[in-house]
């Protein structure tokens, strides 16, 4: 605290008209306060953590959580009022998907209590997992929903599968590929945990009910967060549409599988491939008038007949695009200039597709970061957990359990000066977007440590 001394004039013992003393005091008085005034703390900067695709690989996950300080040893949050983003595919091929998906749960649950936020987003694996295209499911997976009574579960299923097969003979004739016959084959394709699995995934099970009630999009400070990206072709909706429209799909689905389950037209643990060939085939025995028609059911299978072109599974989808590490320079600059115009945003953060020499990817001046550095390194050889640090919306920071890289640094300018210098910056390639410029730090800042 900054200290003043005022000197006072001397003054006389005997004082007839003590006024003046008590101005001179006054004053004292108010230069002392004023001197004494400290100005209110800065507030805490505000820093962002997103994290990439983890498929399982919860050992690497809680690694890079603890590196960037966000969980304890205990892997309880000590994030403080950080926001923590992941951007989907929590799940298959790794060990431990349900690990993680447990620890991102808890984490929702702690973050608030101490002032942060965990966001936890839709990734195109999650949305296979809920329809159940499980091609990506390992035994190991399934495993690790097994209980003492999952083959008793496996058994029981298998016998509803006789019976189904033997009152949809209509329907199995119109299938181009038989399903599987013998016991052997079946329990084969549904080994210990599969039931369990699928109810878990459902739309009432723990993990199914946890991931229906997530967005694919975020828009946090400017920056937007998906799993795949924005394409093009999506560039004139708004966010909050793209996150009802891919909500609806899932409704959708939900609803035709289970008024299909109720028809006993299916089984509540058929996968999607499964379902898709008995919606094919029962479409071509009506039409072959083999089997009776109901409008109702009509419509519904021309309904689910329909989810290829759904926006959650087409490959422009939000889920599934990958232009923007496909784009050369010079036709991703123009485009993602574009996308960031329509939804006034500065940057697309994404995950989905695997950066060689596992290393976050900054792209188009910066306006695209691609995230996923192949967390699970025994599926994504060279690959490594990372995070990307975004500090006050202005510092961009690629984080590595080995090292910390300065990626760029974002400046606001004034109005005047951006009229002054932007056509600079534009010719440059340095030009984000309206009312922001890119710095990069010479190249011997670019390594911290």
């Amino acid at each position: 605290m900054a200290t003043f001394h005022v000197r006072l004039p001397r003054l006389r013992a005997n004082i007839s008209n003590p006024a003046p003393i008590l101005l001179i005091l006054i004053a004292a008085l108010v230069v002392a306060c004023w001197a004494g005034t400290v100005p209110a703390p800065a507030k805490s900067q505000e820093s962002l953590i997103a994290i990439g695709d983890v498929h399982g690989d919860f050992d690497d996950f809680v690694g890079i959580l603890q590196h960037t300080s966000l969980i304890d040893k205990q892997n309880h949050w000590t994030g403080s009022n950080i926001t923590l983003v992941q951007v989907g595919d929590l799940l298959d091929r790794g060990p431990k998907p349900r690990q993680v998906m447990d620890l991102l749960m808890a984490l929702e649950k702690e973050a608030p209590q101490d002032g942060g936020r965990v966001v936890s987003l839709l990734g195109n694996h999650e949305m296979m997992n809920i329809m159940g295209d499980l091609r990506y499911v390992t035994p190991e997976n399934y495993a690790s929903f097994a209980d003492a009574n999952s083959e008793e579960r496996r058994r029981s299923a298998y016998r509803d599968y006789i019976k189904w097969r033997e009152s949809h003979s209509a329907v199995l004739a119109e299938l181009p590929h038989p399903l599987e016959i013998t016991e052997a084959e079946w329990m084969a394709r549904h080994p210990a945990g599969f039931i369990e699995q699928r109810e878990a995934f459902s739309p009432k099970g723990t993990y199914g009910k946890w991931l229906r009630g997530h967005d694919a999009l975020a828009e946090i400070n400017g920056v937007i967060f998906l799993h795949g990206g924005i394409s093009p072709s999506l560039a004139s909706m708004t966010l909050s549409a793209i996150n009802s429209h891919i909500r609806d799909e899932i409704s959708t689905f939900d609803s035709c599988k289970q008024y299909m389950v109720d028809e006993r037209l299916i089984l509540p643990f058929f996968n999607l491939q499964e379902i898709v060939s008995v919606v094919q085939a029962e479409i071509s025995a009506e039409q072959k008038s083999k089997i009776p028609g109901k409008p109702e059911l009509r419509a519904r299978l021309s309904q689910f007949a329909q989810f290829p072109e759904w926006l959650s599974v087409r490959t422009d989808g939000p889920l599934w695009f990958r232009g923007y590490d496909q784009w050369s320079d010079e036709e991703g600059s123009a485009q993602v200039d574009k996308i960031l115009q329509s939804f006034k945003a500065s940057h697309l953060v994404v995950g989905h597709t695997v950066q060689k020499e596992g290393r976050i990817r900054d792209r188009f001046g910066g306006k695209a970061l691609l995230i996923d550095t192949g967390m699970l390194s025994s599926y994504y050889p060279g690959g490594r957990a990372s995070a990307l640090e975004i500090r006050n919306s202005v510092k961009f920071t690629a984080e590595y359990m080995d090292q910390q890289v300065v990626l760029f640094e974002v400046a606001k300018v004034s109005r005047l000066t951006r009229e002054l210098e932007a056509p600079e910056w534009r010719a440059r390639g340095e030009w984000i977007s309206p009312g922001f410029w890119l710095r990069e730090p010479p190249p011997e800042r670019r390594m911290t440590r």
